[in-house]
């Protein structure tokens, strides 16, 4: 099933055109319309003489230039039929993952008045594991047949750190991940702590956005991985100091400590021991000690550079 036909299409028309109970908020009287059109469920269910009606109210997923036999060969694809079988099996109620995404959207406009919630369309990509969320301020597309389960045999050849969170409970996560995306800029400098603050930075709009989410799943470890990351987290920092990382330019150091990968790269026996993306929750770590200690707003934090933060965390390792 290599056929991504929809996302490719949508990805070609729209862009070519840890966290403390005291610290949460209340935002229950915060106002916002989400919608859900399940796109998903009306393509795969249409008939040859429905179909006008299918594009019509999806314009954005159905290009004037290709015809009609071209999506009636889809919808009767039978590999797309055996994943629309089994996304049903899961999301026939999308309710609650609406009410999800409905609190975070919550959460985002609380601190970012001016966000409006993106019309959401749920749809099939043939488990194109790269493009799992797509978003612009004003759509927002989830491929449910990328959220089955880890264990879904639908994934067995992927890597297990890629496929960890193939899961219900992620699809808010990424989504909130995305619409981070378009809320940070550029870095200014190219230091390893310059990357893993703007990494932390992130992780620490997720603490914000989606409270109620645990720490491993707001940066997808499994649980004895952010253990070992916690357990260990002294003995890192001191590594990290005594090979002079921290201002270094290398871009390795993105492979090994900042981007996804099964494990962190220390070049040791126990690297299979450690999550990936090490240096990702350092930055978490530094960020959060720095709001712990300094009155700023999240508006603030996002323009402010890596080594203001760094120096006014009061960063200690825990022993």
């Amino acid at each position: 099933m290599r056929n991504y036909f929809f996302i490719f299409l949508l990805a070609t028309t729209l862009f070519s055109c840890g966290f403390s109970s005291e610290e949460r908020i209340d935002v229950s009287a915060v106002d916002i319309e989400v919608s859900v059109s399940r796109f998903d469920i009306d393509f795969y269910n249409i008939e040859t003489s429905t179909l006008a009606e299918t594009k019509r109210r999806y314009p954005l997923l159905f290009p004037e230039n290709v015809p009609d036999s071209v999506w009636v060969q889809k919808q009767q694809n039978a590999d797309e039929r055996e994943l629309f079988v089994e996304t049903q099996k899961i999301y026939a109620d999308f309710s609650a993952v609406k009410e999800q995404l409905t609190t975070l959207f919550k959460h985002i406009k609380y601190y970012n008045p001016k966000f409006k919630a993106p019309k959401i369309i749920t749809l099939i990509s043939n488990v194109d594991y790269q493009s799992k969320v797509i978003y612009t301020k004003e759509v927002l597309l989830i491929s449910l047949d990328v959220y089955l389960g880890k264990r879904h045999p639908f994934y067995d050849n992927f890597p297990k750190y890629i496929k960890q969170n193939y899961h219900k409970d992620h699809i808010v996560v990424d989504v909130a991940d995305k619409i981070i995306n378009t809320q940070l800029s550029v870095l200014a400098t190219r230091t390893f702590l310059s990357k893993m603050i703007a990494a932390g930075k992130r992780l620490y709009l997720l603490d914000r956005y989606l409270p109620e989410i645990a720490d491993e799943e707001k940066i997808g470890y499994e649980k004895q991985k952010l253990a070992w990351a916690q357990r260990n987290e002294s003995q890192i920092w001191k590594y990290f100091i005594e090979h002079k990382l921290l201002y270094s330019t290398d871009t390795k150091l993105n492979q090994r400590f900042i981007d996804d990968a099964p494990f962190s790269k220390f070049y040791r026996s126990e690297d299979q021991l450690s999550p990936g993306r090490i240096g990702a929750w350092f930055g978490w770590q530094i960020v959060r000690s720095y709001m712990k200690h300094n009155n700023v707003s999240l508006q603030r934090l996002l323009k402010m550079e890596a080594e203001e933060i760094f120096k006014n965390s009061k960063y200690k390792p825990k022993k």
